[in-house]
């Protein structure tokens, strides 16, 4: 049994460089406020990541219970400003090499709970082999959307891939501009919790590179459920839709912290291939953890 008092364990990961603080807390006893979370995620007081994983058994979880029979383990996913986001792409993949570095998943076909549903992966033989994730389908909300930053404008494909997506293509990624902050989109009404957006270019048939800001993160070297909405809607702009042509179709996308592969299945399903990396783990300092207010409630076991 660790305690907040005695400190807090926690690992680093990150697929394609979308990094992630992750919290061991399976019987689900920590209570992590948006400012804790923040703290945490911060890159140069905390540990510092895009977001944070807190790994917590479904039956534990109020809003996993009702998928304990289909997933044991639920993806409690944060932004790295604290806010609560209903699906990682990048972060299912470092959460099932967690699970698997912990001894708590084997190589082969994994089911993990997430707030956009149950997400089933497959991780390849081998300590360091490439995790398949099955993101589900796309949804594509009717009605015309733009993009903008600084004085320009572009049309964009309003894409959910259980989180909001709004893809942009442009000529030069560098158009995005810094994506501190966050590029307008309108109308408002599209997207009333926030938005992810992408900044897409061709790279070669079936092959693009894109750049992404992540509401509640920023700017991120890497966006798994972008990288589908991406493939999603460059597949519908080159006439390539599966349900359409009735044949699956695999698109390489680049993100500057790495490349994933995408496919769409006939059926709809988007799967997701790339590399998920734990690089650290440890134990927070007590007394930084301290320092901070409501950062964790109760204790985990380990």
């Amino acid at each position: 049994m660790t305690t907040a008092a005695q400190g807090l364990p926690f690992l680093k990961g990150h697929g394609t460089e979308n990094d992630f603080v992750i919290i061991p807390d399976p019987d689900g006893r920590l209570e992590l406020s948006p400012e804790a979370v923040a703290r945490l995620c911060d890159r140069r007081a905390g540990i510092g990541g895009d977001g944070l994983l807190r790994v917590v058994r479904s039956a534990a979880h109020p809003e996993a219970a009702g998928m304990a029979d289909e997933a044991e383990w639920f993806m409690d996913y944060r932004n790295g400003d604290g806010s609560i986001a209903e699906m990682c792409g990048n972060g299912v993949r470092v959460f099932a090499r967690y699970l698997q570095r912990a001894g708590l998943a084997e190589a082969g076909d994994l089911a993990i709970a997430t707030r956009a549903g149950v997400r089933r992966v497959h991780i390849a033989k081998g300590g360091d082999g490439d995790i398949t994730t099955d993101m589900g389908s796309a949804l594509l909300p009717q009605g015309d959307v733009t993009v903008r930053v600084g004085d320009r404008n572009w049309p964009a494909r309003n894409v959910n891939m259980g989180n909001p997506h709004a893809v942009a293509f442009v000529a030069d990624l560098a158009e995005a501009g810094d994506l501190f902050t966050a590029p307008a989109t309108a109308p408002a009404e599209a997207y009333p919790a926030g938005v992810n957006v992408e900044f897409v270019v061709d790279r070669g048939p079936r092959h693009v590179a894109m750049r992404v800001h992540e509401r509640g993160s920023g700017e991120t070297r890497s966006c798994g459920t972008g990288a589908c909405a991406v493939m999603v809607a460059a597949a519908r702009r080159d006439g390539a839709d599966p349900a359409v042509t009735g044949r699956p179709v695999t698109y390489t996308v680049d993100l500057p912290g790495g490349r994933l592969m995408i496919t769409e299945r006939v059926d709809g399903t988007v799967e997701m291939t790339g590399p998920a990396v734990i690089v650290a783990e440890g134990v927070i300092d007590p007394a930084w953890l301290g320092a901070g207010s409501d950062t964790a409630a109760g204790d985990a076991s380990t």
